[in-house]
């Protein structure tokens, strides 16, 4: 949103909580807190000039960044088993897996080609860590890019790491008959346009890609993939951290929806059985993993439909972890478990998106009167025990690119004004329904958003259709939700582009809102082909 930015109106999520029981047999492994469907999200409702910030973290961040860390209790060679709470993932194909529940999963699963630097968020690979696939990546124009692979890498059964599986899962990834979730992420890479072909409105093929490879992609040897892109892309490396571009096992392109329930990955842990849906998946460590070994012997995901279940089940001492908190508790359970409640930066924010293709949110200042209606801080400070920060910008804090107050008077708390425009766009008649993922927290402050456009706006008829998580990613993929809805996004990778392009961007995957700006666009692609990061910025 430059320009003509959306009027956002967010809290920022700023605060990822984690909550370590001390108990059971929980020595652990250091274990990234996701930030999706905690109640340490933020609340919050965002839009810009013309369009809506959204995503899907909680709704699914169609990501995952793992912007925390915290270790359960034990030290570097503890051994033992622990148990995580996790909402349930709506894919673990990493290809299909955008939001966090999956990726929280394939984040032991899979080890990336590019890793992070937990303090500085600098990606690193070769000797600045064991963890990174990648050797080295280089490239003198950054549009053809060279990723050397580390010798040694096997997946869980044994079968050699090369640079096919690789070139075979972006290959299966940006094939358009595949629909895969992060298809999009291979828009630039050369040959993605004719591999695309045409879907009807039923998702049935039309016309058959022209291509089935991309041409910008190459396994030169078995350690060595080349890369051309569409045009200067000085962020690539960033991007080769994110789930999208793990390696496929051979058995995943020969059926990738028994792959689904059993991936094979590359990672410090291993499948042990098949994900038992809206019950747990658990995963062991994998002995000859060749980077820095899993400090557990075994992880149990336990998934839980509701925050509150699953926090009771940490009280009674039957869960090791969770990354987040219902809101009503988040005061007693710092008090309550001390040492043990952990707070930690988070790329994540959540806000409130419109559908901007349908009246009457596709009037700009409508949507400009409901933002400037929420008065953020007394919600942070009710419902979130004052750990999170209102967002006034696009971008998270965390990442470089962040200018604080560019939401402007979008952002800035107004009844008065509010009013007075929403009246002059003619205001909205009939029913307003408000969407949002059940079990994760957010019934308290989407409550409190609604009291206030009532109060502010006047508007009487407010109605709450909530979800459960893997149901509501589907209603945004159709883009069938026709009123005020919940969004979230943690970074998939630390770069502000990462917040814009798959949100706003015309078509991008997480444009659930529908925005459309040209304008924006240009100035996205102009930010993609400056030679460095500092430049796009």
């Amino acid at each position: 949103m430059k320009n003509r930015w959306v009027r956002i109106i967010a809290l920022l999520g700023v605060l990822s909580m984690v909550l370590a029981a001390c108990g059971g047999n929980g020595d652990g492994t250091d274990t990234t807190a996701g930030p999706e469907a905690t109640t340490a999200e933020t609340t919050g409702d965002t839009e810009a000039t013309d369009t809506t910030a959204g995503t899907d973290t909680t709704a699914g961040t169609d990501t995952t960044a793992a912007p925390t860390e915290t270790t359960a209790g034990g030290d570097a060679a503890a051994g033992g088993s622990f148990s995580m709470y996790v909402c349930e993932p709506q894919f673990l194909t990493p290809t299909n897996a955008n939001e966090t529940c999956g990726a929280e999963v394939l984040g032991a699963l899979y080890s990336p080609l590019v890793t992070f630097d937990n303090e500085t968020v600098e990606p690193m690979w070769g000797d600045d860590d064991a963890d990174a696939v990648a050797a080295d990546i280089t490239s003198e124009d950054n549009t053809t890019w060279t990723i050397t692979l580390k010798e040694g890498w096997t997946f869980h059964d044994g079968t050699p790491l090369t640079a096919q599986n690789y070139v075979d899962a972006w290959n299966f990834a940006a094939l358009g008959p595949n629909a895969q979730n992060n298809n999009y992420f291979y828009e630039r890479f050369v040959g993605y346009d004719e591999m695309q072909g045409e879907l009807d409105d039923e998702g049935n093929v039309v016309s058959e890609p022209a291509a089935t490879e991309l041409a910008g992609l190459t396994a030169v040897d078995e350690s060595t993939i080349e890369v051309e892109l569409n045009g200067p892309f000085s962020q690539f490396p960033l991007m080769l951290g994110y789930t999208a571009f793990y390696p496929a096992h051979p058995s995943w392109i020969e059926d990738e929806a028994a792959f689904n329930e059993a991936p094979i990955g590359n990672g410090p842990y291993m499948m042990d059985g098949t994900w038992e849906h809206d019950r747990g998946i658990n995963v062991v460590r994998y002995e000859d993993y060749a980077g820095n070994p899993g400090n557990a012997d075994s992880i149990e995901f336990q998934i839980f439909a509701e925050l509150a279940t699953a926090y009771n089940e940490v009280l009674a001492g039957s869960l090791d972890i969770m990354d987040g908190l219902p809101p009503e508790q988040l005061a007693a359970a710092e008090e309550q478990f001390g040492d043990a409640f952990i707070r930690a930066p988070s790329s994540t924010f959540t806000w409130i998106a419109y559908p901007m293709t349908i009246a009457p949110y596709d009037n700009p200042d409508i949507r400009m009167a409901m933002s400037m209606a929420i008065d953020r801080q007394p919600i942070i400070d009710a419902i979130y025990n004052g750990s999170l920060q209102a967002a006034d910008a696009f971008v998270s804090p965390v990442v470089d690119g962040y200018r604080e107050g560019a939401c402007g008077q979008a952002c800035t708390y107004d009844p008065e004004a509010a009013k007075a425009l929403f009246d002059e766009a003619g205001g909205i008649d009939g029913p307003v329904t408000m969407w949002f993922n059940s079990g994760a927290g957010h019934e308290e402050w989407m409550e409190a958003v609604d009291n206030q456009w009532r109060q502010n706006l006047g508007i009487e008829d407010i109605q709450f259709e909530s979800l459960e998580f893997a149901d509501y990613l589907g209603r945004l993929d159709e883009q069938s939700i026709e009123g005020p809805f919940r969004l979230g996004w943690a970074m998939d990778y630390p770069s502000a582009e990462n917040y814009l392009t798959p949100i706003h961007a015309t078509g991008a995957s997480s444009n659930y809102t529908g925005y459309d700006n040209p304008e924006f666009n240009d100035l996205i692609a102009q930010g993609d082909q400056a030679e460095t990061q500092e430049d796009a910025i």
